[in-house]
């Protein structure tokens, strides 16, 4: 009996669902748009007289890991 009510539980929720259509076709207006094919870039570049020192590290959290591992006078040991 409890099989029974199951599978006319189900089908009355798939018919309910199925009957629940009321979408329509909306139309969408579309806009033309011309292609522009005649694009002029200047690129200029500037050279700069500055020197500057880059350091290059083996690990990509080197600079990450010296900024965290700062010491205070509270995290050195004491002397008995």
């Amino acid at each position: 009996m409890k099989a029974i009510a199951t599978i006319i539980l189900f089908l009355f929720i798939g018919a309910a669902a199925q009957a629940n259509t009321t979408a329509k076709e909306v139309k969408v207006t579309t806009i033309e748009m011309s292609i522009v094919t005649d694009i002029v870039i200047q690129e200029t570049v500037k050279l700069e007289k500055t020197t500057e020192v880059a350091r290059l590290y083996r690990r990509k959290n080197s600079m990450v890991k010296k900024a965290l591992a700062f010491t205070t006078k509270r995290n050195r040991p004491k002397m008995a």
